[in-house]
Order: structure tokens, then C-alpha cells, then sequence
């Protein structure tokens, strides 16, 4: 099959850029004209402790524009030069947290904004912090908190918005997200490209939970539209292209994504959907470049434990170390995704009374995610709860007839149909 036509445009774009002196230069992002700012304010003053704080944000910000991670360690070492200057100042504080939650640092970010909240209780922005590390460690409802206070405190704010609309996909409600993201997208200025862009790529994700690929498609392009290249774009529009029937795309797509966030996680899915084309010698490389990189950092809180416990358990063959760390990481968060690798975990060892409570755990929340509930499914399967098994695999299918697991789901969907 032709490589996709976006990445065709990319290219080509690329190229020109590069081969034609005279080729206008691409506009500077929004965080990188801020650091550009931010740089000309410290010229001009190397004491202000603020303009200092302020490059440490807008560096943060580069570093999910770009996903390259190297700008948050510049972002602390800003974060330090402003303290330095101004110890304890709020400006700063708030940043490190940020920086913090990039780095996934979510224990030490919630002590940290729990302790600025009581300085500055009434800081939408660090009510936004302390919704943020609650949710990654599972702690629902603190979050559900948090977010109410941003809202009350400051109706309809943006990034209000789109933390309640993560809880209410969290919790279930996709239309509600999307109603939320919908608004959050209305009130964010124009001008703040990467925020629109990212905003358009979680409400296509979305609506790929609601298998609407077509309607993802259409919010991908002009999240694309709106920033070239997005990293988060590109790996959302692969999973489209998979929905769609379109393998090789999904390839080129994950490979160009791999080219500009080479996590090991990302690897991961570029090995899967290698796999899923056909691909099994490539499949193999990225899938054991995948595994190098994500044991490497595995001790670390940034790290793909979630995938690496997904590849022990159902590539891998080795379920013994897929259960040892996945006990090691319930144990950090308790999040629904990390439930679910630790149910799935379980159910590969044999586990299966204490994969059902943990798969349980993770469900009662409300998400409605597909892989959850084919894990679901098949643990119920395994304990004989035949009706149980089949609400969940039917849910699975329903919600992603494309997903690599669902020759699985149907394959015990027949089993379950098959006159005993």
C-alpha cells in the first residue's frame, strides 16, 4: 500500500524547507515564542526571579509540544535560578509542580501542591495540580474535589474544562466529555495552537471510544491543521487508520511517531501494529528495542511499565515477571489503567478469583474501555461466569471491532455459544 497522503504532505513540506534558501522560516509555537520572551527579559534582567519562572513554564510547555523531555530538566534548572533569586516565590513553586507532573513525578507533585494550597487557597492553577497527580494515583474522588473547586472558583475556565471532562470519561460519560472538551476548545484563543490542537486529538479519541472513526478522522486533520506534525495527533490518527482497515498506514504513522517521541512505550505500539500488519521480523526488533529501553527505566516513576507488563504477559511468554512488576507498580498508583495491568497480570498467572477483583476495582469507576472489559470478559470466562464474560466481550466488540484483541473476543464469544 502508498504510504498515507498526510505523511506524503509532511515530507514534502520537510524537504522544501530544507532544500530552498529562500523558503519562509515555519511560525515559532506558542511556547517556543514565549521562551524567546522570557529569554529577552532575563537579558535584560539576569535578577528577576519572575522572568526566570517564566522560562521554566514556557520550557514545560515545549516539552509536550515536542515530547522530547530534555526541556524539562532546562525547565528546572530556570525553576532553581528563580528560587535562587527569590526563595519560596509562588510563581516558581507553581511551575516546579508542573515539571513535577511532566516528569511523572505524582507523589512528590501532590505533596507539593497540597502544601502550596494551603499558602494560596483559592489558586485555580494548583487546584488544577492536585486534580492532576490525584487522578494519575487513582484517588477519584479528591480529584472530582479539586476540579469542583476550579470550576467554582472560576466558572468555565479552560483547563477546568478539560480536567473534568477526563474525569467524566473516566467515569463513563463520553458524551459529557465531549460536551466539556467541545467547550474548552470554544474558549481557547486561537492563537494558542498547540492547546486547540490537543484538545481536538483527545475529543478524537473520544469518538474512537464511541467507534466513530470517521468523526475522529475529520477532528484529526484539523488538529493537524492546527499544529504540523503533532506528535499526539499522529499516534491518535494511527489507531483511526487500524479502525478503518487500514494497517499500513498505521504503520508509517507510528513510525513517524516514533521518529519524534522515541519513548520506549511508543515503540511498543509501533511493534503491535507491525504485528498486526504482517510485519513479524520488524515486529520482533521494535518490540525487543521497546523492552530494553522500558526495562531500563522501570524502577523510575516515567516509565512504560503498563506496556512492559502487556508485552510479559501476552508477547513475551513470561508472565512470572509481567506479575512482578505489576505488583510493584500497584503498589506506586492505583489507577484504573494500572488495575487492569495488574488484573491482566493475575489472569496470566492463573490468578483468576484476584484478577476478577482487581478488573472489578478498575471498572467500578465507570470507564468504558475496551480493553478493560475484553479483560474483563475473559476472566470471567476462566471463572465460569459465562454470562458475565459475554455482556463484557460483547462491550469490547461493540466498542472496538478493529482493536488486535478481537479475534480473541469473538473466538470466546464462540466458545461461550458452543453447546456444551
Amino acid at each position: 500500500m502508498k504510504p498515507s497522503s498526510l505523511l506524503i504532505g509532511l515530507a514534502l513540506v520537510a524537504t522544501l524547507s530544507v532544500t530552498h534558501a529562500d523558503a519562509p522560516l515555519p511560525t515559532p509555537t506558542p511556547a517556543e515564542q514565549r521562551i524567546a520572551l522570557a529569554k529577552r527579559a532575563i537579558e535584560k534582567n539576569p535578577q528577576g526571579y519572575a522572568a526566570h519562572a517564566q522560562l521554566g513554564m514556557a520550557l514545560a510547555q515545549r516539552a509536550r509540544e515536542t515530547a522530547d523531555t530534555a526541556y524539562y530538566d532546562q525547565a528546572a534548572a530556570a525553576i532553581a535560578q528563580s528560587l535562587k533569586l527569590a526563595p519560596g516565590n509562588l510563581e516558581a513553586r507553581r511551575v516546579e509542580i508542573w515539571v513535577m507532573l511532566g516528569k511523572h513525578e505524582f507523589v512528590k507533585a501532590l505533596a507539593a501542591a497540597q502544601a502550596l494550597n494551603k499558602i494560596i487557597p483559592d489558586d485555580v492553577q494548583v487546584y488544577g495540580y492536585l486534580a492532576d497527580a490525584h487522578i494519575e494515583l487513582g484517588h477519584y474522588d479528591e480529584a472530582e474535589r479539586a476540579v469542583q473547586w476550579m470550576l467554582d472558583l472560576r466558572p468555565g475556565n479552560v483547563p477546568g474544562l478539560t480536567r473534568a471532562a477526563y474525569l467524566r470519561e473516566l467515569f463513563g460519560d463520553i458524551n459529557g466529555s465531549l460536551d466539556l472538551m467541545a467547550q474548552a476548545y470554544q474558549r481557547t484563543s486561537p492563537g494558542e495552537r498547540e492547546d486547540r490542537a490537543w484538545i481536538l486529538t483527545h475529543m478524537a479519541h473520544l469518538k474512537l471510544l464511541e467507534n466513530q472513526p470517521a468523526e475522529a478522522d475529520a477532528l484529526l486533520a484539523q488538529a493537524l491543521q492546527q499544529f504540523p506534525d503533532y506528535h499526539y495527533a499522529l499516534a491518535q490518527l494511527a489507531r483511526v487508520r487500524q479502525a478503518q482497515g487500514r494497517p499500513a498506514d498505521a504503520v508509517a504513522l507510528l513510525r513517524r511517531h516514533v521518529e519524534l517521541a522515541p519513548h520506549p512505550e511508543n515503540f511498543f505500539y509501533l511493534a503491535e501494529a507491525l504485528a498486526h500488519n504482517g510485519q513479524q521480523k520488524e515486529s520482533a526488533a521494535a518490540f525487543e528495542k521497546f523492552a530494553a529501553a522500558a526495562q531500563a527505566e522501570s524502577a523510575s516513576w516515567d516509565n512504560a511499565n503498563r506496556e512492559l507488563i502487556a508485552y510479559y504477559a501476552d508477547h513475551a511468554a513470561r508472565p512470572a515477571e509481567a506479575l512482578e512488576l505489576a505488583a510493584a507498580e500497584i503498589a506506586r498508583r492505583q489507577d484504573v489503567y494500572t488495575l487492569d495491568a495488574w488484573a491482566w497480570a493475575l489472569y496470566r498467572n492463573g490468578k483468576f478469583s484476584e484478577a476478577d477483583e482487581a478488573i472489578k476495582r478498575a471498572l467500578a469507576v465507570g470507564v468504558r474501555d475496551p480493553r478493560l472489559h475484553y479483560h474483563a470478559g475473559m476472566i470471567a470466562l476462566k471463572l465460569g461466569a459465562s454470562a458475565q464474560a459475554r455482556e463484557h466481550l460483547d462491550t469490547a466488540l461493540r466498542l472496538a471491532p478493529w482493536a488486535e484483541f478481537a479475534p480473541n473476543v469473538r473466538a470466546a464469544l464462540e466458545h461461550i455459544a458452543a453447546p456444551v
